[in-house]
Order: structure tokens, then C-alpha cells, then sequence
């Protein structure tokens, strides 16, 4: 039996599981609402995000900008008997020229901003909460941890999410468990890109447990068994352990990742964290140190994480250089008037070559304005030394939520 046959059938039957506990559930519910009553208790939810984005790539003689306007909106439906119903619709406009390589209007001769234009089912899915699980078939976000291997790019104007079956269970305070299987992953690129979408056998596995007051450690293993894209599949597992000792927060991070599949790709890669959170009077500072091993020319690969919120803002690595990276950051944030101001300063590396790939500093400013609309700027300046290229990018963002 094949790995994408077996993988299908393990999700089918979790989803058929779920279902039946859901529908016996609902079955001995004793709840008064009816289908209707739910359905008119449904509230509609709308977000405005404008932004303008400008790069200048050094071996590029145009420099790029995109004004883009994304609009959301969404309706979920009130609760009958434990379910629960969510639609969500995505579209995004060019507002003014559009001189810059979206990935899909073919102006390759400027910079990349991964903006496409286009109209999208962002989400749509039906879920059951119990007293301690809640059950979420269809297409939907998942964040998971800090979205190191898994998210959804919420930063880029077409979110990335994941068609298929979520089971959770547990609550903070104890034990949780997280399964997912995903048969299809809606990329930002849209359905008209040549990176496109991923299809296949995805399977999440997530454990967390407090294992004592101000300590947690979490587990997981992630199954990505890919169709097309089969360079990216892997399998990931690995440990993170958090802490809280006196005004310093500390996080740990270890994983192991192999190829799996059909990938004609043969390699075995670490990757580690460390990271040290304290507030010195008004700043609240960090120190970390991330590494993305690397084994026969094959760098670690993170296909479904929140990519730019790693690594600086220009996206340089968004995939991981054969030769690995190493990270070491540091940075601070504090209140400026009604606003927050935060600075970042990454200094980056081969892992297993001797080769300094070049610094960034990331400057973001944010506050609202009124209790609907808040305000972004943000700059990004990558100085590249052994890899890629002098980069610079900023960000002008309203956003209003209605």
C-alpha cells in the first residue's frame, strides 16, 4: 500500500470518527436553538488593509512598488448544538500601476512583491466544539507555535491556508493535543502562479504540556508527503521547551528533519534555537541564536512556515542556502507616544561552510489610530556580503476591521 493511500485512508476515517462523536453528541444535546436561530445569529465580519510597498534590489535596475488594497470579509454563523459554520472571501486590488513582479503578471524585470491580484474563498469550513475538542473540517487557518514550520503567512495580502480535518484537544492549563490532516495547501501565490499550490498527504502531530508553573514543552512531528513539489517533502519531529525564570524567558528549540517520499533528494539536517527575552526599565529586549543545518548540499526546509517573520523582513532566505545558516539576532521594543517601536539586527552565516552571508536591520513602527484602524511603517536594509544581494524595503499599512 502506497504512503499517499494510507495517509488518505488514516484521514478519512479520523474525519468519520469525529463526525460520528459530533452528530451523537448533538443528538443527546438538549439546547433549544434551532438551525434557523443559528443562521440569523450569524455575524459579518469586514477588514480593509491598504498597503504600499517599495524594493530596491541592487541587481535590478528598476525598483519596484506595489499599492494594494485587500479585502476581507467573512460571516460565521451562530451555534447549533455545537457547530458552528465560517465563510471567508479574499480579494485583492492594484490600486494605481503595478510595477512590480507580483510572481504572476510577468514584469520579471522588477523586484518580487508576492501581491497577486485576484479573488479568492480564503476560508470555508464547519466546525464542533465539545467540552474539551473542537473538530474543524475544510479549508482553514493553522498556526502552530510560533509558526516556525507551520502558519499562515498572514504578513503577504493572500493569507496562506490549508484544506482538510483538524482535530484539537485539551485546554492551556493541561495536556493539548493537535492532529491535522491536509490534502491541499492554498499558497499566497494563487492558483495562477508556477509555484502554485501544494497537493498530497500532510500530516500535522502537535503535543503540548505545562509541565510546571511558568515551564511548557511541546512535541511534534510533521509528515509532508507532496505530489508535485516533492523536493519539499519531509519529515520533521522535534522538541521546544519554554520557561520563565525570574524577568527572563527562555525558549529552546530542536529538530530533525529526513526526506520522505518521492523526493529524489537524500539528506538528514538539525535545526536549534536558543533565545533569551528579558525587559531592561522600558525595553523590552531579545538575544537569539537559530541554525538551519544542512546535510549533501540539502538545507533544511520550512515550506509551510510564516517565512518572514523569520530570518529579517527582506526574505532572503526563504528557502534555506545548501550550505545551511546560522542566525544570531538581536533586538528591543518599546512604547513611543500611542505607538510601538521595535529594532532588529540579524547578523547571518553558512552553517557548514565559511561564508558570511551578510547583516539586516528591521525597523517597525505601529500604533492605531482609532479603535477600528491602526497604522504600520516598517524598513528593511539586508547588506549582502557572500550571498544575494543589497536590499532595501518599506512598508506603509492602514488597516480598519469592522
Amino acid at each position: 500500500m502506497t504512503t499517499h493511500r494510507l495517509s488518505r485512508i488514516i484521514g478519512a476515517l479520523l474525519l468519520g470518527a469525529c463526525s460520528t462523536t459530533a452528530l451523537q453528541a448533538a443528538a443527546q444535546d438538549g439546547e433549544n436553538a434551532t438551525l434557523t436561530d443559528a443562521l440569523k445569529s450569524g455575524e459579518v465580519g469586514l477588514n480593509l488593509r491598504y498597503r504600499v510597498e517599495s524594493v530596491d534590489q541592487e541587481n535590478l535596475g528598476r525598483d519596484a512598488t506595489a499599492s494594494t488594497l485587500r479585502t476581507r470579509l467573512n460571516w460565521r454563523s451562530g451555534s447549533y448544538r455545537g457547530f458552528d459554520a465560517f465563510l471567508e472571501m479574499d480579494d485583492v486590488t492594484d490600486i494605481g500601476n503595478d510595477n512590480f513582479n507580483s510572481t504572476v503578471n510577468g514584469k520579471g524585470q522588477y523586484p518580487v512583491i508576492a501581491d497577486p491580484s485576484g479573488t479568492e474563498v480564503n476560508q470555508a469550513y464547519l466546525r464542533y466544539r465539545g467540552d474539551n475538542s473542537v473538530v474543524t473540517a475544510g479549508r482553514q487557518r493553522i498556526n502552530l507555535d510560533n509558526q516556525r514550520f507551520v502558519g499562515g503567512v498572514a504578513w503577504r495580502q493572500n493569507e496562506q491556508t490549508y484544506d482538510g480535518v483538524r482535530y484539537q484537544y485539551g485546554s492551556a492549563d493541561s495536556l493539548q493535543l493537535d492532529y491535522s490532516y491536509i490534502y491541499k495547501v492554498n499558497r499566497i501565490f494563487g492558483e495562477d502562479s508556477v509555484n502554485g499550490d501544494f497537493e498530497g498527504d500532510i500530516q500535522l502531530f502537535h503535543a503540548a504540556y505545562p509541565v510546571a508553573d511558568g515551564h511548557s514543552l511541546t512535541g511534534f512531528l510533521y509528515n509532508l508527503d507532496l505530489e508535485d513539489a516533492v523536493n519539499n517533502s519531509s519529515r520533521t519531529y522535534g522538541l521546544d521547551y519554554k520557561g520563565t525564570f525570574g524577568p527572563v524567558k527562555a525558549k529552546l528549540s530542536y529538530a530533525r528533519q529526513t526526506d520522505i517520499g518521492d523526493s529524489p533528494l537524500d539528506y538528514s539536517a538539525n535545526y536549534y534555537l536558543v533565545e533569551l527575552a528579558t525587559a531592561l526599565g522600558p525595553v523590552d529586549t531579545k538575544l537569539g541564536y537559530e541554525v538551519l543545518g544542512s546535510d549533501n548540499g540539502v538545507g533544511f526546509k520550512t515550506p509551510l512556515a510564516t517565512l518572514h517573520k523569520f530570518q529579517g523582513f527582506t526574505d532572503q532566505f526563504l528557502a534555506t542556502p545548501g550550505e545551511g545558516i546560522e542566525d544570531l539576532y538581536i533586538g528591543g521594543a518599546t512604547k513611543i507616544g500611542e505607538g510601538k517601536l521595535s529594532v532588529n539586527f540579524h547578523n547571518f552565516k553558512a552553517h557548514d561552510a565559511s561564508l558570511d552571508y551578510g547583516n539586516e536591520w528591521n525597523i517597525t513602527y505601529s500604533r492605531k489610530i482609532t479603535k477600528e484602524v491602526s497604522a504600520l511603517i516598517k524598513y528593511a536594509t539586508y547588506d549582502a556580503d557572500e550571498y544575494r544581494v543589497d536590499t532595501d524595503k518599506v512598508w506603509l499599512m492602514l488597516t480598519a476591521n469592522f
